[in-house]
């Protein structure tokens, strides 16, 4: 039979619970200051989640740099583009001309007048930082790397990489060939999203080609096993560089880290941003794409109701434990009127956290809806005037 517990040891008991809830309330209400984020000794450096877009750290981000073989994460974009539209085959034998064969720097070490297919091309470019393949790609593409050039230039305008020009497909030193730590993260975001299965080649270890074989210079993918990409560089004028990703717990997080003074000097810098990311912050699905948030009154067309959503998941990153503190809501455009078109604007869908908006997106109209029949439009129209 159990004892009874004294009266005063109970109120103590009651006491202690109590000040425990209420200190455990205050400390999910009131949590500690996220801390500063490291600052490797690098030229510029970012550290962003790839899915939300949230940069967490920065120094220097927009600074126009000498991207050296960071380049080559535009040349792979733009080749992996044409292989997925049909206009290039990965099996496509590609010779390889003199100025491929002659071209400094790091290479494949592929022959003149060698016929070497795509995908060899692309994983020695990659893998081995191949110059020579960077080449001979850009020419099998577009029949001259100067066109090429011009065709990663309209890729990254269309990515928004406001303050990044290419002269070349693999990065060496020109006065008008440049780009920026928050234009690399935003170009390697893009390539994991658009191409995941060509993306996987960034983690390959090492490549042999014509009976050489060459590690991949990125030290990160031999010490961590969470990293699988994205590329070196190197150049005297630019200094060490990487671009490295990672994926923990579902969250992709992107470092980039440009001008370093060694090889280990930008792993560990890259190293010391990707942990410091992942130990203070989370990032989480607020809404799903594609799927009906909301829906609206339409006027004037073939349906009643027009489903709003987003073309994408929305994705928040947030500190580290104060998921329940971000609030989400919609904001739904006025009036809608048909025709409206599929991807037509309809809103913006919001999340907040301590009443400060951490992330947006905009709402879309999730079908389309042509205008209606005669009554139909007459009908609305009566009721248009009375809104």
């Amino acid at each position: 039979m159990a004892r009874a517990v004294p009266s005063l040891a109970r109120w103590l008991l009651i006491g202690v619970a109590l000040w425990l809830t209420v200190a455990s309330t205050n400390a999910a209400e009131n949590p500690l200051p996220i801390p500063s984020p490291p600052e490797p000794p690098a030229k510029a450096y970012l550290l962003m989640d790839a899915n939300s877009g949230r940069v967490l750290a920065e120094r220097n981000a927009d600074e126009r740099l000498e991207p050296a073989s960071l380049t080559k994460i535009m040349t792979a974009y733009v080749v992996f583009e044409e292989v997925k539209k049909g206009h290039i085959k990965l099996d496509d034998l590609v010779t390889v001309s003199e100025k491929a064969w002659k071209t400094e720097g790091s290479r494949m070490f592929a022959k003149v007048g060698a016929q070497i297919s795509v995908e060899n091309l692309l994983k020695g470019m990659i893998v081995q930082s191949g110059n020579d393949a960077s080449v001979a790609l850009a020419e099998h593409v577009s029949g001259d790397e100067t066109v090429f050039a011009q065709m990663m230039n309209q890729h990254a305008e269309r990515l928004g990489m406001k303050n990044t020009h290419y002269k070349n497909s693999m990065g060496l030193p020109d006065p008008e060939h440049y780009a920026t730590a928050r234009d690399l993260a935003l170009l390697s975001a893009a390539l994991i999203r658009d191409f995941p299965n060509f993306y996987e080649w960034h983690s390959i270890k090492e490549f042999e080609f014509n009976g050489i074989k060459q590690p991949n210079r990125n030290r990160l993918l031999f010490t961590d096993p969470t990293v699988d990409g994205v590329k070196t560089g190197h150049t005297k004028g630019a200094g060490y560089c990487l671009v490295a990703s990672a994926l923990r717990d579902n969250m992709r997080l992107i470092s980039v880290v440009l001008g370093t003074a060694s090889d280990k000097a930008r792993a560990d810098a890259n190293r010391a941003l990707l942990d410091y990311g992942y130990r203070f912050f989370e990032t989480k699905t607020v809404y799903k794409g594609g799927e009906a948030l909301a829906k609206a009154r339409i006027y004037k067309g073939e349906a009643k109701e027009l489903p709003i959503g987003l073309a994408q998941d929305f994705y928040v990153t947030f500190p580290r434990g104060q998921f329940n503190a971000v609030k989400s809501s919609l904001d739904i455009a006025g009036l809608f009127v048909a025709p409206i078109k599929q991807g037509d604007a309809a809103g913006t869908a919001k999340a907040t956290l301590n009443d400060q908006v951490v992330a947006e997106r905009p709402l879309v109209a999730l079908q389309t809806v042509e205008t209606g029949g005669f009554f139909r439009r007459m009908a609305d129209s009566v009721a248009l005037w009375f809104k």
